[in-house]
């Protein structure tokens, strides 16, 4: 088997040919990352019987952790989209907040829907809510749109259960529920940093809202949405239930050993508290028949979203494991240790990947891929320094949304943006949000690592 710079050299390769292939080619990520395994694990000389063993096991393994709960997540996101349920989350946000203060209203109900729902279905849910209270507010949309869509950006990359953060954490061995806690304190200020330049650049640029329907309108043509307290629950109970297993987990135990102990471990296990909230979310549905969990029915929809980012997770989870296989990591770690570089790199690595070939869920998996083999060398091998890779990569993923990224049209495309304008607002506001992020990680990092 090939070792050194040798072996370096084919990550190299394996890494450039991920980037053109995904972002060039628009070849689907679960090929590529399939076809990097193959490349390093038969290059690197590991036997060809081995090489399908390694991708087989990395694959498997993978998906044995995390696979339900990715599918489980996916469907509450589809639920609450197709009930009404999101909207009725924006409808609570607004009384708090206030229909006045819509850039503060719109970062929060974007920071909340965005924690089961993709980034970009959500921008294409809440955006004609979005156009019809800034039309009333006589905003300009530049404002609202970034508020937004960085909003959805800070949880989408930053806190499960989206899929990317999830599969980063099953990658990296990262116990879900401090990936949670952590999460929430990270995108905090990442979700303020998106909604300050939106304030500050969005104002100077007028958009004016063209909307089909007025806010009156809308509310009327969705009916009688669900209570809020039920649109929250399968989002809220799910999280609780997770958090409260990793503090049952702490060393200290606070809830002792026993039974509760026990109980804890079985219902906030992210499989079961997960499939909680898909029970959680049948309380959306007026009618709950085969609409909803038929064959073609809304659960089918969700399930169908679903297996794209499950093999793509996957294919992640067998690239990573041909790499540890090879023993790259014990010589990079080698070769980096000198630089300490310790969560500054999962940024760095996850940023050039995000930039240059658009999705920040396959620079997610892709990067939590790479560094599985590394985080003993770079001492993020803890609890608290798994954790806080994962993060790492979420800010990184963030840096930055532009022409190749799906997300960028979406914003742009719904908020009425040229070009232009969309690189000034969109592009530069996920710098800053990523940034911010790295930051804040970096601080929790010299704390509690």
């Amino acid at each position: 088997m090939v070792s050194g710079p040798i072996l370096l050299l084919l990550l190299a390769i394996a890494v450039a040919l991920i980037i053109v292939f995904t972002g060039k080619y628009k070849v689907h990520a679960f090929l590529v990352l399939l076809g990097a395994a193959y490349f390093v694990g038969v290059l690197s000389g590991m036997g060809l019987s081995e090489t399908v063993d390694a991708i087989a096991a990395g694959f498997g393994g993978t998906l044995k952790s995390i696979g339900i709960v990715i599918a489980a997540g996916t469907i509450i996101g589809h639920i609450l989209e197709k009930s009404g349920g999101a909207l009725s989350m924006a409808e609570a946000v607004l009384k708090v907040v206030g229909k006045k203060r819509v850039p503060h209203a719109m970062s929060i109900i974007g920071y909340i829907v965005s924690i089961p729902v993709f980034c970009d279905s959500g921008f294409v849910i809440l955006s004609p809510l979005n156009k019809a209270l800034t039309k009333r507010a006589g905003l300009s949309l530049a404002v609202t749109a970034v508020a937004l869509s960085t909003g959805l950006y800070a949880t989408h990359t930053l806190v499960p259960p989206t899929p990317g953060p999830i599969a980063a954490a099953a990658n990296l061995n990262a116990d879900l529920g401090l990936v949670i806690m952590l999460g929430l304190i990270a995108s905090i200020p990442a979700a303020l940093a998106g909604l300050y330049y939106a304030l500050k650049v969005g104002s100077k640029i007028y958009i004016e809202p063209d909307i089909e329907e007025s806010y009156e309108e809308l509310m009327q043509k969705y009916g009688k949405l669900p209570p809020a307290r039920w649109a929250f629950a399968p989002l809220v109970v799910p999280i609780i239930l997770i958090v409260l297993k990793s503090i049952a987990d702490f060393p200290s135990h606070p809830f002792g050993e026993g039974m509760l102990k026990s109980f804890f471990d079985f219902i906030g296990h992210p499989i079961t508290a997960l499939l909680l909230g898909v029970l959680l979310s049948f309380k959306l549905v007026d009618k709950l028949d085969e609409h909803v969990y038929g064959p073609s029915g809304w659960v089918a929809e969700g399930l169908k979203n679903a297996a794209i980012i499950i093999l793509i997770t996957g294919a992640g989870g067998s690239f990573g494991y041909v790499l540890r296989q090879t023993g790259i990591g014990d010589y990079i770690g080698t070769t980096l240790s000198s630089y300490h570089l310790g969560l500054l790199l999962p940024f760095i690595i996850a940023a050039l990947l995000k930039t240059a070939q658009g999705s920040s869920t396959v620079a997610i998996i892709t990067t939590s891929a790479l560094l599985a083999p590394l985080l003993d060398s770079l001492g993020l091998a803890s609890p608290y320094g798994r954790a806080l890779t994962v993060l790492a990569i979420g800010a990184g993923s963030m840096v930055v949304s532009h022409a190749n990224d799906s997300y960028f049209w979406v914003v742009t495309q719904f908020s009425n943006m040229d070009v232009a304008q969309g690189y000034k607002l969109q592009t530069i506001a996920t710098l800053v949000e990523g940034v911010v992020a790295a930051v804040v990680i970096l601080i929790m990092g010299a704390i509690l690592l």
